[in-house]
This record gives C-alpha cells, sequence and structure tokens, in this order.
C-alpha cells in the first residue's frame, strides 16, 4: 500500500480546484487507516465538511476511483453523495458529503445487528434491477472458483462488506463502493455472515441472523454451499499471496461456516 499522502503535499493546482468546487478549504484533516488510497482526509471548507478521497491517477488504485465515481449516482441514499470529482495535475479525487459515525459492533447479542440486516434488505431491493451502467459481473469475477450460473442475478452488489465500510451514526451508512459487481441479491449477505462468524456467532446462528434479510432467505441451498466452498478457497489464495491480519481469522471463519453446511447437508 503506498505512503497515505496528507492534504497540505497535494499539487496547489489541485488543492486550488478542490476550492473551486466547495470554497475555501480551512482545515484539513488525514485519515491514517482504512480505504486502499493514496489521500484519505475530512476537510472544513465554505460549503460544509467532505470527505476527500483519491490518488494519482497513473496509480494502481485509480481503476477504482472510477468505478466509485461511476456507480454513485444510481446509489440509494444510504450511500453518501458523490458532490464531485476532479482530474488535475495527474491526480483523480472524489469529494463526498461527509457523514459521522462508528463502526457497528458485530458480537452476538449486538444492537447493531438488527440495523446491519436492514440496509442489506433495502440495498438489495433498491439496486434489483441493477441500474443501466457498466459494472463486472461477479460470475466473471469468480470464474475459477464457482459454476457462473450459480452466482449470475442483476443486482448491484458492494462486495466488500468490511466493518470500516459501515457507519453507524443517527443511521447506518454504508460506504466505498469501489468494487461493485452485477450478481445475484444473496451475495452481499453472504459475505456479511462470515465477518459474524468471525465476531463470534457459531454459523447457525449467523444463518438465521441472515435469514433477516429476504434476497438470502431465497437463495438455494447449492448456490450457497457453493459459494461456502469459493469463499474458502479465496481466502486461502489471499493468505498465501500477502498474508494480512485479517487473513486467516477470515479463512478460519469461512472454513466454520463451510463446514456447518456439509454437516447440515449429509443429515
Amino acid at each position: 500500500m503506498p505512503r497515505r499522502r496528507h492534504w497540505h503535499e497535494l499539487p496547489d493546482a489541485v488543492r486550488r480546484h478542490v476550492e473551486q468546487n466547495s470554497g475555501t478549504v480551512h482545515a484539513a484533516y488525514s485519515i491514517p487507516t482504512g480505504a486502499s488510497c493514496d489521500l484519505a482526509a475530512v476537510i472544513d471548507t465554505d460549503t460544509g465538511r467532505i470527505f476527500c478521497k483519491g490518488g494519482e491517477i497513473d496509480g494502481p488504485s485509480a481503476w477504482l476511483y472510477r468505478n466509485e465515481a461511476r456507480v454513485n449516482p444510481h446509489l440509494p441514499d444510504v450511500v453518501p453523495c458523490l458532490r464531485w470529482t476532479i482530474e488535475e495535475e495527474g491526480w483523480l479525487l472524489l469529494g463526498f458529503e461527509y457523514v459521522a459515525g462508528r463502526h457497528p459492533d458485530l458480537a452476538p447479542g449486538s444492537p447493531d445487528l438488527r440495523p446491519v440486516a436492514q440496509l442489506l434488505s433495502g440495498v438489495s431491493r433498491q439496486l434489483t434491477p441493477a441500474p443501466p451502467i457498466p459494472v463486472q459481473r461477479f460470475a466473471d469475477r469468480w470464474r475459477d472458483l464457482i459454476a457462473p450460473e450459480l452466482v449470475d442475478g442483476d443486482t448491484l452488489l458492494h462486495t466488500d462488506l468490511t466493518l470500516r465500510n459501515f457507519l453507524l451514526g443517527d443511521r447506518l451508512r454504508l460506504v466505498d463502493w469501489s468494487s461493485p459487481a452485477r450478481g445475484a441479491a444473496w451475495i452481499d449477505t453472504a459475505f456479511m455472515l462470515v465477518r459474524l462468524i468471525r465476531a463470534g456467532h457459531e454459523p447457525a446462528a449467523a444463518e438465521a441472523w441472515a435469514r433477516q434479510v429476504p434476497a438470502w432467505a431465497h437463495a438455494p441451498d447449492e448456490a450457497v454451499n457453493a459459494f461456502a466452498d469459493g469463499l474458502v478457497r479465496l481466502w486461502k489464495r489471499k493468505q498465501q499471496a500477502a498474508l494480512g491480519p485479517h487473513h486467516g481469522p477470515l479463512l478460519d471463519a469461512a472454513r466454520q461456516w463451510r463446514d456447518y453446511r456439509e454437516r447440515v447437508n449429509d443429515r
């Protein structure tokens, strides 16, 4: 991951262009962790507080910023609105409505679990059918992990449901739509289910939680079984390619879920 840049390190022309869109920037606060981008900062401007993210146009993450800029106008209001996109002096920046909040608690018994299920229910309903914008088919993304027809569908998916992409303030919001895909409506809930297992839920309890989401409640068993197995193989690859602190726990959670489904199917 590249070194996180600070607001004052941006070229003067880039900062001037931001101010043309939002008014004078009175203060800027870098966000040191989270999103994989060159710059992530909260800026206080004449028009209010804005979350600004982005990086160099020729950098490895530029395609992710373009993804997010393309899909944002089509997303429901639980997603912070994109106010502007700027390309200047070799930089690509996105300016979003600022949202204050904390990341939800996924532990068993947490009151945050119900809002997460409600958000996933609403988003899958509102984004089916998917907006008419070019995004990758999830079946193509997972083409060597699962039979394509099992995950194909016409829902716009988020696919990166890490805790840091949920912000709970006056209501729950879902941020960072840089890896969208078109696929079966239950897939985002399946990704979230594994996060619950990592947070301490037994697989049966995590699936009981997921059944609050209508798209999940109607998911075919064959497709879910194949997805669980594909997720294990995906996290194995990630762990072998670049060992990260979260890879092992997520691989363990995926294995717990797959093994649970195998036991249930053998009954």
